[in-house]
Parts: structure tokens; C-alpha cells; sequence
């Protein structure tokens, strides 16, 4: 976490004026990107019209079907309320079913047997995980639920489509939903619907594009697990507790980051892995010496704590400003993800739709790709959603 990127020096106006916002003002910029874009474009000029680029179909459906497809709180059992909504709006928004539909990463099946309930055909779906798949099945059986969820690794070569099989995933992540898209097309599945997470959870170091007109688009781009977590960077349904831990951890990272740069003697950042759980309750000197230990860094005997985290808590106030900023890049990244996506499908013969499927309050990640499959051979290459 880097706490003066380069652009603050090319821009020092910009990020003058960012440095003076209040902590009420970055709150509410937060949750309302597009007005911020609109204050700052005076300063970036390429951000005139970012609303409208931004911008895709809305695909919820009326409160009426919505009502009709989500599972009622008597059949949700060990589903949270959130998955629940999540799950009866993605099946609102692809409604009518008229094929078996395979589950893709099923987990213990919540969304198998949320579509279940709108589907002429069983449901099947795939898990890796033995312990899920059996919770997934006792489920099924208990509410009676027309679904078998089989234990297959997704990525493993052997796997088998379920031929004419309409493909579903809510929220499989990165390499799980790009594989959805390969497995699924090359099998000439009939229909491929999907909403896609965590798109920089992949074995490769980098974003590796699926269509061809990506990989061959002279300006493509060349995208590193890092750039590819900003997609997700958003917090939005998480916990006020959740949120302040975080920011917590934030300042003590940045504290250390300030203490370790002191004691090297290198003005270089220092990246620490990931803090076990119950450091949050151990406070901040319990978090250097561990992150010290990790990163084999002998700390002075003698140690101002306070002074530390003071610097870390200037430093958080100022990189929370900066990533205002960066945070305006989080959805035209993601879209560019997922039309990457639907003209991979495109150019395997399927017609691509793409909107969301509920409001971003009930998940950020709310983007669905619904693709039918019209010919054997691929369309003319286009894009729109």
C-alpha cells in the first residue's frame, strides 16, 4: 500500500484538493463515484461522460417474480439472508428455464435448489468439496428439491459437460468462471449464465484474455493479479464492525510500513503477508513484532508505539483520499473484464447479454453475462451489452 502514488506528483493541484477532504466527504463520495467524477474532471478531462460508460442494462425484475423465485426462509436453511436475495434475483433474471442447468461450483447447492423450484428438468451441480456436496444433497432431499450435486474439480481435465446442460454460476471466482466459459462453449452449451467474483484469483501472474480480439488489440491491457483486486475493492455490503477492522488493520500496516522504511534506513515498501485473525485483538506492537518476525526485520529495543501509529494513521488518512481516485477506475475495469468475456462467446457463436441482476446494496458484484448459443459458427465480432 503505497501511500504517495506518482500521479499526486503530476497532479498536485488534484491531489492538494483530494488531501482536503474530510472523512464525511470521502464517506460520501464513496458511495457515489459518479458525482465525485464529476467534481474532479476539470483535473482529468477523460472522465467528461463517465456515466455513461458505466452504465448497463438494468435486468432486476418486478418485486412480484422476485418473490416467486427466492427460496421462502423455511427451505433457506444454512443459507444466509443475503445469499438467499442474491440468489432468487439471479434466478429472476434468467427466467424461463428450458434446459437441464448444471450449477457450476454449487457450494451446498443454494442456487441449484433456488433454481430447482423454476425448472422443468433436475438440476445438477458441481462441487469440489466432499463435505459441501453431502450438505448439498441432504438439502435437496430434506426440501424435496429436484437437484444432485456430484463432487468434480471443474478445473480437473476429466470432467465431463452434462450435454445440453444450461450453465449457471453466482459468483464463482476468477479461473472457476473463466473455465465455465471455455468448458461450457467448447461442449456447445446451449446457455451460459453467469455473475463473476474475484477476478484475479488465477494460477497465472497475470490476466490472460479469452477473446481473440483482446489478444490481438494492439493496446490490450496487461493486467497483474494486484491491478485485477481493484475490480473488487468494494465494500459495500460489509458489516460498519467489519469496515472498522479493516481501516484498524490499514493504519497499523501503514504504521509498520513507516517503521520498517526508519529502520532499514530505504525509503522502499515492504510488503507483509496477510495477518493471522487474532492480532486484531492483540493491538498494534503486537502486530509489528509479528510482521517484523515474517519479513526476518530486527526491531530497536526501544520503541515509540505511538509515534508509529500515528504515522500510520496520517499516512491511512491520506492513501484513503488517493484511492477515492482509483476507486473510479474499480467498474469500467470490471466491465472491461467481462466484455473480454462476452466477445470470447460471441466469437463462439453465442448472442451475449449483459446487465445486472440486483442492486449493488445487495452485492457490488451484481453483473450477469447471459449467453444463448444461435450457430456453429462464430458471428461477426462485436460488443455491446
Amino acid at each position: 500500500m503505497e501511500p504517495a502514488p506518482a500521479w499526486a506528483q503530476a497532479c498536485p493541484e488534484l491531489s492538494s484538493w483530494l488531501e482536503a477532504l474530510t472523512d464525511e466527504d470521502c464517506d460520501y463520495y464513496e458511495q457515489h463515484l459518479i458525482e465525485f467524477a464529476g467534481r474532479i474532471r476539470g483535473w482529468l478531462p477523460g472522465l467528461v461522460g463517465y456515466e455513461q460508460r458505466i452504465a448497463v442494462p438494468v435486468l432486476s425484475p418486478s418485486p412480484a417474480t422476485l418473490a416467486e423465485t427466492t427460496l421462502p426462509e423455511v427451505a433457506a436453511t444454512d443459507m444466509p439472508g443475503r445469499k438467499r436475495a442474491q440468489a432468487g434475483a439471479f434466478a429472476a433474471s434468467v427466467i424461463p428455464l428450458n434446459r437441464p442447468v448444471l450449477d457450476w461450483c454449487c457450494g451446498k447447492g443454494h442456487l441449484s435448489r433456488t433454481l430447482a423450484r423454476q425448472c422443468p428438468e433436475p438440476v445438477q451441480g458441481f462441487e469440489w468439496d466432499p463435505a459441501l456436496v453431502a450438505d448439498g444433497n441432504r438439502l435437496a432431499r430434506q426440501f424435496a428439491d429436484a437437484v444432485t450435486v456430484h463432487c468434480q474439480d471443474v478445473m480437473a481435465d476429466d470432467l465431463r459437460w452434462p450435454a445440453g446442460s444450461h450453465g449457471v454460476a453466482l459468483h464463482a471466482c476468477g479461473d472457476l468462471h473463466r473455465q465455465l466459459i471455455r468448458r461450457g462453449s467448447a461442449a456447445g452449451a446451449p446457455r451460459l449464465s453467469f455473475s463473476p467474483c474475484c477476478y484475479h484469483l488465477t494460477a497465472h501472474s497475470g490476466y490472460q484474455p479469452l477473446s481473440g480480439q483482446a489478444k490481438q488489440h494492439p493496446r490490450v491491457l496487461r493486467l497483474t493479479r494486484n491491478d485485477l483486486r481493484l475490480a473488487v475493492q468494494e465494500t459495500v455490503t460489509a458489516p460498519a464492525r467489519v469496515r472498522a477492522q479493516t481501516a484498524l488493520v490499514s493504519q497499523w500496516r501503514l504504521g509498520f510500513d513507516a517503521l520498517q522504511r526508519h529502520v532499514r534506513g530505504s525509503d522502499q515498501y515492504l510488503p507483509v503477508p496477510s495477518h493471522p485473525p487474532r492480532l486484531v485483538n492483540e493491538g498494534f506492537e503486537a502486530f509489528c513484532r509479528w510482521a517484523a518476525r515474517k519479513k526476518q526485520l530486527e526491531l530497536p529495543a526501544q520503541m515509540d508505539w505511538d509515534h508509529w501509529l500515528e504515522a500510520g494513521r496520517q499516512r491511512f488518512r491520506q492513501v484513503r483520499r488517493h484511492e477515492l481516485l482509483r476507486h473510479l477506475f474499480r467498474r469500467p475495469l470490471e466491465l472491461w473484464l467481462v466484455l473480454d468475456y462476452a466477445v470470447a462467446l460471441e466469437e463462439q457463436g453465442y448472442r451475449v447479454h449483459l446487465g445486472t441482476f440486483c442492486d449493488r446494496e445487495l452485492t457490488p458484484r451484481n453483473l450477469l453475462l447471459d449467453a444463448v448459443r444461435v450457430c456453429d459458427t462464430p458471428p461477426a465480432p462485436r460488443s455491446h451489452p
